[in-house]
């Protein structure tokens, strides 16, 4: 049987807003760790690393499963600059959820501190421990979260007005739904 065109694949759909869910848990995670001096801080370290290495393992996933699968097309009647618009922010959140757990990651090892998935489980460090870099790193991780979050509420935004003003079927083919014709 041939999957609908016009609709992304159940994996894509399920990756996409498993994700979601879980860049929206690690933006506020992240925010409250920085933020807190509490005993939370050390529970909240211990949570933003393995769901940050989760991020990466399931882009790379969902990067897979693209690539097999192609999105549906765009409405024909979308300016052109609306379509380059949502082609370079796509891309652009790909980028930053595999960018942002490797910054982490390498921030961690600059600045000397083991990334534990679990109380067992050490990832190996992927720089020498060097002062300047961990500082460098810690600011280009707050940048790229930054970043992501800005490029997160344009997606959501863009969501909105297909589902909404637009009605156009581009949020329906993400949820799972047609719109009436």
């Amino acid at each position: 049987m041939a999957r609908p065109t016009d609709m992304f694949v159940w994996p894509a759909r399920l990756l996409h807003w498993l994700m979601a869910v879980l860049i929206i848990a690690m933006l506020f995670i992240g925010v409250g760790m920085v933020a807190s001096v509490s005993e939370r801080h050390d529970w909240l370290v211990r949570l933003h690393k393995p769901l940050g290495v989760a991020i990466l393992v399931l882009a790379v996933v969902r990067l897979i499963v693209r690539w097999r699968n192609p999105p549906p097309p765009l409405p024909a009647d979308l300016p052109v600059l609306q379509k380059c618009a949502a082609l370079a922010s796509h891309w652009l959140l790909y980028a930053l959820m595999l960018t942002l757990p490797l910054v982490g990651w390498a921030m961690l090892s600059a600045g000397g501190y083991p990334v534990m998935l679990s109380a067992s489980l050490r990832l190996p460090s992927i720089l020498p421990a060097n002062a300047v870099a961990f500082a460098v790193l810690r600011h280009l991780h707050a940048w790229l979260a930054a970043l992501l979050f800005a490029t997160f509420l344009a997606h959501l935004g863009a969501a909105l007005y297909h589902g909404l003003v637009r009605r156009d079927g581009v949020l329906g083919s993400m949820v799972g739904w047609r719109p009436r014709r």
